[in-house]
């Protein structure tokens, strides 16, 4: 049990990769918030797992990127305790718009979900382990796109990226707190977000020859990543981005 009588905060936790931390985290003692945007009945589905795994499940429905919803999720978080680890899965993807047809609201859209909300996250979060005397575990879900070129989604990317300066950043200024900040870019992985791609036989095919292990990851392994992360396990490290894309990053361009 590496979290044993935690609490922890996953955002996006209705489906995928969150869903998977949220209910890997549960099998190993914690006590979830879970956090959702529009999917109501996949936030049920993974308090209803929570609870079968033995643990207490809150479920917050929020817009990450609107600082007032933020503050009301880590208000119902304080039900369970105080919150030791913040999971910031929740994000937007986007793809197919060139900077230059860009529209402002897709723009704003991205940006506040995918940098800004983890950033209002970790702000709230920070503010609150201080008030416990420090400690706690910070694990950002990034993407390969803040390492890859991303032509037609040029927002995505620069918030994927910034959430790497962010984690450099808050490594340092919270080391004497003992708050340990790390990212997670995953590639390719079977998620509902990616279903339209992994289903078509033709854009399973060219995505996966671009990948040296030639199969997509599951939310699973990237829980498993973020379990040690956020545990006793992964303590000594601080202010990284750990990859887990099956070998994309290592051959993208090499054809």
């Amino acid at each position: 049990m590496k979290l044993q009588n935690k609490v922890a905060i996953v955002t996006g936790s209705d489906s995928g990769i969150g869903q998977a931390i949220a209910v890997l985290f549960a099998e190993n003692g914690a006590d979830l918030c879970i956090g959702y945007h529009t999917d109501k009945d996949g936030a049920e589905e993974t308090r209803r797992r929570v609870e079968a795994a033995g643990r207490r499940g809150v479920v917050v429905q929020l817009d990450v990127g609107q600082p007032a919803d933020v503050r009301r999720m880590f208000e119902a978080a304080a039900a369970l305790g105080p919150v030791d680890v913040l999971v910031n899965n929740a994000g937007k993807g986007m793809g197919g718009m060139p900077v230059a047809d860009m529209e402002d609201e897709k723009l704003e859209l991205v940006l506040r979900t995918d940098l800004m909300g983890p950033l209002f996250c970790c702000r709230e979060f920070i503010r609150l382990r201080r008030q416990q005397g420090g400690g706690g575990r910070i694990v950002n879900i990034s993407s390969v796109a803040q390492h890859l070129p991303t032509a037609g989604s040029a927002p995505y990317g620069m918030a994927k990226a910034g959430l790497g300066s962010l984690a450099r950043s808050l490594a340092l200024e919270l080391a004497e707190d003992r708050i340990n900040v790390n990212n997670i870019a995953p590639g390719l992985i079977q998620t509902p977000m990616t279903a339209e791609r992994l289903e078509d036989p033709e854009k399973r095919a060219a995505s996966l020859k671009e990948i040296p292990w030639h199969r997509p990851g599951q939310p699973e392994e990237i829980a498993r990543l973020a379990l040690f992360l956020a545990s006793e396990d992964g303590d000594y490290v601080t202010g990284q981005t750990w990859t887990m894309d099956g070998g994309l990053t290592m051959n993208w361009g090499g054809a």
